[in-house]
């Protein structure tokens, strides 16, 4: 059986681990961790220190409707989760443990499709 790290809990919600294949669980914010348990299998557990969190970027849309918001660790890469329409609770829940410059809005879609086009013309301008 897996330990929480935390010993206070925030916020509890159901949510969605895009980490490989598509899963839902439970994500819970406490007082030491961010953690995500599966539903289905008691060992896929993903449990991230609060003290271990580089980022969180979060996918906005219309200035205001957050699809999904992304961790991303120092040492195990990044994790992408949604809690549905409570993902600002979530997010508002972390600011307690995450300072405001390491919360930050992921590029959208045009931005990127943007950069990389003039990425195209700035190389051959240089070649």
């Amino acid at each position: 059986m897996v330990q929480s790290m935390n010993r206070k809990v925030d916020v509890t919600v159901k949510g969605t681990s895009y980490l490989g294949l598509t899963s839902t669980g439970k994500i819970m914010i406490g007082d030491q961790a961010f953690e995500y348990y599966n539903d289905r299998r008691v060992e896929d557990f993903i449990q991230i220190p609060w003290n271990q969190i580089d980022y969180i970027a979060a996918s906005v849309y219309f200035g205001h409707f957050i699809n999904r918001f992304a961790i991303f660790t120092y040492e195990s890469g990044h994790f992408s989760f949604s809690a549905g329409k409570r993902n600002k609770e979530l997010l508002r829940a972390m600011q307690k443990y995450v300072p405001s410059e390491k919360m930050l809005r992921s590029l959208g879609f045009f931005t990127v499709l943007k950069r990389g086009i003039m990425n195209i013309f700035t190389r051959k301008k240089s070649s």
